[in-house]
């Protein structure tokens, strides 16, 4: 049995687990995917005697953080051969995979969940459900065409920016690909253009829509590298402990003092002067508004001063977040 990252030329060979775990998937989609998406993704497998019996694809993406461009992987088509489940196959692969990523420097990896009680394990969060610009009908709308796509980037990079904290950052090829994407499926890009020919309003229309709204969980992958990426609203000085099962270099015990003016700086510090203790799990909620401080408190786990409970409240959390890919 051996987990690894397979190469390029061997992407290939998971399209035939990627068709019996996802068979609701047309062919023409699974097409496209294993045309365009493959071609920069990585691929972490577990084989056992040469046949891949699960597999986890990391699609790259540049976020936008609070201002400043992160490279991060989007985790999908996690899957394990029908006859080779409940064997801790998956959480080998995800296990060699997250530890790779904390390597490569990345802060935090995405993904979204079948079943939200099978990544909480690995300390992946909740933190926002999808917003899709879905319509019920084309009419009044164009339908976006290869060389709108430029111009589409330009328009929803100056909304993204000025609405939200957290999201991917758009170009032409982000939107080539989008359009490749949901025509594979039967859907539609559609825009709206002023007299002057810039794009007013952007939607989608597909066949099926989803009945339920698709959740985005996050795991952090490195905690200093995290914090230092927040703000902060106001002079902050606090010490505390990161606990974390599965990334060894994360367990610290950290100071994190600044400013709203100087943003976020972090020493390593004594285990004697920490005034509490985050999991990994409690400090994700943290950074990104899912619970306030006064929260985590009564969460199994966290301990906290008085004191540090309110110099908590000081980081601005990362809650305006746009993370509504499909693949």
């Amino acid at each position: 049995m051996q987990v690894r990252r397979l190469s390029p030329e061997e992407h290939i060979l998971t399209r035939p687990l990627y068709e019996e775990a996802f068979s609701e998937d047309s062919q023409e989609f699974v097409d496209y995917y294993y045309t365009e998406k493959t071609a920069d993704n990585q691929i972490y497998v577990l084989e056992e005697d040469g046949v891949i019996s699960s597999m986890a694809h990391l699609n790259p993406y540049t976020l936008a953080v609070n201002g400043n461009e992160k490279k991060a992987h989007y985790i999908v088509a996690v899957a394990t051969k029908e006859d080779c489940r409940r064997r801790g196959y998956m959480a080998a692969v995800l296990k060699k995979a997250l530890r790779d990523l904390y390597q490569a420097g990345e802060i935090f990896t995405f993904l979204m969940p079948a079943s939200e009680q099978i990544y909480e394990p690995f300390d992946f969060r909740t933190v926002l459900e999808q917003e899709r610009p879905y319509v019920d009908s084309v009419e009044g709308w164009m339908q976006v065409k290869e060389a709108d796509c430029q111009a589409l980037a330009d328009a929803a990079d100056r909304y993204l920016q000025q609405k939200y904290q957290v999201y991917a950052v758009r170009d032409a090829k982000y939107y080539h690909r989008m359009l490749r994407e949901y025509e594979s499926d039967g859907g539609k890009l559609l825009i709206k253009k002023a007299e002057d020919g810039t794009v007013k309003d952007f939607a989608i229309w597909v066949p099926e829509p989803e009945e339920k709204k698709p959740k985005i969980m996050i795991r952090i992958l490195d905690v200093r590298r995290m914090l230092m990426s927040l703000r902060l609203n106001y002079l902050t000085g606090v010490c505390f402990t990161v606990t974390d099962p599965l990334i060894e270099e994360n367990n610290r015990c950290l100071v994190l003092t600044g400013t709203e003016f100087s943003g976020i700086m972090l020493m390593d510090a004594k285990l004697e002067n920490s005034e509490g203790i985050l999991p990994i799990r409690a400090l994700t909620d943290l950074i990104f508004g899912v619970k306030t401080p006064e929260e985590l408190r009564k969460t199994p786990g966290v301990e906290m001063t008085d004191r540090m409970e309110e110099e908590l409240k000081k980081i601005i959390p990362l809650s305006g977040m746009y993370l509504n890919e499909v693949v």
